[in-house]
């Protein structure tokens, strides 16, 4: 149930009985065969397919994180972590003011983090906030770990069908040495196509039940929202 379907009536009468939302934040940068959108899409689709099953409001997707490490690829776009921090706070405070109170970040970019600001309306008790990082939940590495595979940056822990827009290598790739990111090197001299090493791709059945197992886990962590 995303906002774009409804108007402000719609959204009045949804606070009248839940003050859940679903915030997407993301990034718009490079991943090397797969949408420059990647990070905006999965949890997208992941929003998706939960508010199927829990009728949970879904915002509109922040599109942009923070990817200044990744600028020199043509159609990355970022924000710098001060940007990022104020933005997050004030949909959070917008949102807010009309009666929400149980906000569900489902992020999807490795550079965002949750603003210290939020964590401290968490702990005054102004708000819950679940931050949740899919690729870095149990469920994600538990499944990796019992297909043998490593997840990384642009691989194939991320490329499913509907963020693919273009063919990808087959077979894999040598994993990058990341220390370069802390020696300030820069990142597409030593990323080349910007994959971070492993596995291209697999199977897309295999995919969808990495989808589905994570859809299961987003679905359990709102009912806790909504229980607490």
């Amino acid at each position: 149930m995303r906002m774009q379907d409804l108007n402000w009536m719609d959204v009045e009468r949804y606070l009248e009985q839940d003050s859940r939302v679903i915030l997407i934040t993301g990034a718009t940068e490079q991943h090397a065969y797969l949408s420059l959108l990647t990070d905006i899409l999965i949890p997208t689709k992941i929003a998706d397919a939960v508010a199927k099953r829990e009728k949970v409001l879904i915002a509109p997707p922040l599109n942009f994180g923070v990817s200044r490490y990744f600028l020199q690829y043509p159609g990355t776009i970022s924000f710098s972590q001060q940007t990022f921090d104020h933005a997050v706070l004030e949909i959070v405070e917008s949102l807010l003011h009309q009666g929400f109170r149980k906000f569900f970040v489902l992020n999807g970019h490795g550079g965002n983090n949750l603003p210290e600001r939020l964590e401290d309306f968490t702990l005054n008790g102004i708000i819950q906030v679940k931050w949740y990082n899919w690729w870095r939940t149990d469920t994600a590495l538990d499944f990796a770990e019992s297909h043998g595979l490593e997840p990384a940056h642009a691989n194939w822990s991320e490329n499913f069908p509907f963020n693919r827009v273009a063919e990808s290598p087959k077979g894999e790739k040598e994993h990058v040495n990341m220390a370069f990111f802390e020696m300030g090197h820069s990142a597409r001299k030593y990323l080349g196509d910007g994959n971070f090493g492993g596995k291209y791709q697999i199977a897309d059945e295999l995919m969808f039940t990495l989808f589905d197992e994570i859809v299961d886990d987003v679905t359990k962590e709102l009912r806790k929202m909504q229980d607490e």
